[in-house]
């Protein structure tokens, strides 16, 4: 995420506020890699704002050029439903239970039309790692917002009173039977949705660094 076109995938809008705030750390404690520093600080924040501990190990290293900077085009996009989410996550060896997990992360943060197009919250405690995203998906009434800006229309979805939103991508855990049986248990049972959270997010935390005993032999 260094270097373009990955920097300047659309889909990582707004992260580059984030890469920036990180830069003083990163400055004060150059030994660090940045896929260490900023994979570490998503752990911690979510730790700090109320969610579970996520495992986590150091020793990514970074890469120096853009060689192996992947297309654009990878990543999730937000306009599509549960047939490209599960194309997404299953390239990268995720179930649908940890796909609604992940997912759930949308209970922290807002969109910002200058960043992603999409403008709202998700949840009425954007700054708590809770599982109200499931709760108020299900329990709510949704319909259709168009968001318009510099001549872009883009499709949300508004509560009946305006004050929540959410992304096509996110009424397809609803709509979608599957998806919605394994919303619903979160909804129901924090600790499971935690527990299910903290093991998805690890384990993509860890996809593509190669550990030593990645390449032993057993005896």
């Amino acid at each position: 995420m260094r270097f373009p076109p990955e920097s300047t995938d659309g889909a990582n809008n707004g992260l580059s506020h984030a890469r920036d705030f990180l830069e003083p750390i990163k400055a004060k404690h150059p030994w660090i890699s940045y896929a260490d520093l900023w994979t570490l600080s998503g752990v911690v924040a979510i730790k700090e704002l109320g969610g579970p501990v996520v495992p986590w190990k150091s020793g990514r290293k970074d890469k120096t050029n853009d060689s192996e900077v992947p297309p654009n085009g990878r990543l999730p996009d937000a306009e599509k439903g549960e047939d490209h989410i599960r194309e997404v996550f299953n390239r990268m060896g995720f179930n649908d239970r940890e796909i609604v997990a992940l997912l759930g992360a949308h209970c922290l943060g807002r969109c910002h039309t200058d960043r992603s197009g999409y403008e709202g919250k998700w949840t009425s405690t954007p700054k708590r790692f809770t599982a109200q995203f499931f709760t108020q998906l299900l329990v709510k009434d949704w319909s259709e917002k168009e968001v318009v800006i510099n001549g872009i229309s883009k499709t949300q979805y508004k509560d009946k009173d305006d004050k929540l939103m959410m992304l096509p991508a996110d009424m397809a855990v609803r709509w979608d039977p599957e998806f919605k049986k394994i919303a619903e248990e979160y909804s129901k049972d924090r600790q499971l949705f935690f527990d299910d959270f903290a093991a998805a997010f690890g384990k993509l935390l860890e996809l593509g660094v190669k550990r030593s005993s990645d390449t032993e032999t057993p005896a």
